[in-house]
């Protein structure tokens, strides 16, 4: 029998709102608190939502968050520096759902909105500085002064964690991949249409990847290597016309639309993201009444295209085991269901950052590499590949019980 009726959340991206609503669904009453002094829906650059990711949504009546602002992702072409076609593949298999490209910003809109909507109170100005962590509940400390009690408290503050400092002081830090990221949008691309298809070059200098809607609006990102970890507060320290500059030159003896979609970019669409990072693992999810989720306890570098979507799945699992399961139980099995799918996904985009960064050498190999396994492989087998991330559902009706073998 569950022994929690209310929470703190901390942190308002993605894990946040998800979770609360995720809680509140399964009879705890909820409220996030979120460091910004008002809405982070001016963070960030580009994502996409898995069909896992929206499969997770739609058990809370949400997936239609995702596909309001979404733009539809049928299929990935590669491609190499000299536009030579490397894969093409579908993103999912007919019976989930699409693939969809959204703007952070825009999704932490939509889903705090959603929460709102719900009834789910959002406090923002709320930095948090300390726990008090004992068997009758948990107290959340803020730097305003303030403070607040629940049953438990669920961090979902994102890589780099306040929440997970708290309960391991020795706890990770993020790992540079080696790649600082850039992005823009423009509602003229000037190419036709993609139709569905995301383009990813593996450029002599750098990682693009790109999409044109049928309005011929679309966006672009950049994956740079660069051995400096340069921070977005560094990146911004540099003008955008700067950056543009840089990004034309990296992509000039490459052959494709780089360069034209670069050089159509005014310095104030660029997207300044910086540095890519990850955290392989997090020995310590949960200490006491206090749970790590999202990027907190499994943050994959974005190459993944799973870090939006493996936060859900956990906020909703997470929400079934308080569920059914005292606070402590709970949190053991929220971890047995989760460690090893998202450390696996972690260590996947990990090789992947290291083909985007590959030297002269690396290419050519990385390159007949992919020939010869697309001329073996199916394209809908290649897909097929990715099933056991895409098709991972979530059975809310099931009870939760403490002796659970990871997914």
């Amino acid at each position: 029998m569950n022994d929690t009726r209310t929470a703190l959340v901390i942190g308002g991206g993605i894990a946040g709102p998800v979770a609360a609503m995720a809680l509140r669904k399964a009879g705890i009453k909820a409220t996030v608190y979120e460091a910004y002094a008002g809405s982070a829906d001016g963070v960030g650059g580009g994502l996409s939502i898995a069909p896992n990711g929206q499969n997770a949504l739609a058990v809370l009546g949400a997936a239609d968050v995702v596909t309001r602002i979404g733009l539809p992702v049928t299929s990935m072409v590669l491609q190499n520096s000299s536009g030579r076609q490397l894969a093409q593949f579908p993103t999912s298999p007919p019976d989930l759902p699409v693939m969809q490209f959204v703007w952070r910003p825009e999704l932490y809109r939509a889903l705090a909105d959603e929460a709102a909507g719900r009834g789910i109170h959002t406090e923002h100005g709320k930095r948090l500085v300390g726990l008090d962590n004992d068997r009758d509940g948990v107290t959340a400390h803020f730097a305003d002064g303030t403070h607040a009690h629940a049953d438990v408290l669920v961090g979902a503050d994102g890589i780099r964690s306040t929440t997970r400092s708290l309960i391991d002081a020795n706890a990770p830090q993020p790992r540079y991949t080696k790649l600082i990221s850039f992005g823009g949008s423009t509602d003229d691309m000037g190419l036709p249409s993609t139709n569905g298809a995301m383009y990813f070059m593996f450029g002599r200098r750098a990682f693009f990847g790109y999409q044109v809607d049928d309005d011929a609006s679309g966006g672009w990102f950049v994956n740079l290597p660069s051995d400096e970890a340069l921070t977005r507060a560094q990146c911004l320290e540099i003008p955008p016309r700067e950056w543009l500059a840089r990004l034309r030159d990296v992509f000039a003896k490459d052959a494709g639309p780089a360069l034209r979609i670069v050089e159509r970019t005014k310095p104030e669409d660029l997207i300044v993201v910086g540095a890519m990072e990850d955290v392989p693992t997090v020995p310590t999810w949960h200490k006491g009444r206090v749970v790590l989720v999202g990027d907190a306890a499994h943050a994959t570098s974005p190459s993944s295209g799973q870090g939006a979507s493996l936060a859900m799945e956990s906020a909703v699992q997470l929400a079934r085991c308080l569920r059914d399961l005292p606070h402590d139980k709970a949190f053991t099995a929220f971890e047995d269901l989760r460690r090893t799918r998202v450390e696996k996904i972690i260590a996947l985009a990990a090789r992947t950052n290291n083909d985007k960064a590959a030297g002269p050498v690396a290419r050519v190999f990385r390159d007949v590499a992919m020939l010869a396994m697309m001329k073996l492989v199916n394209p809908e087998k290649m897909a097929q590949k990715f099933d056991w991330q895409f098709n991972y559902r979530i059975d809310w009706d099931a009870p939760v019980t403490g002796a659970l073998v990871a997914a």
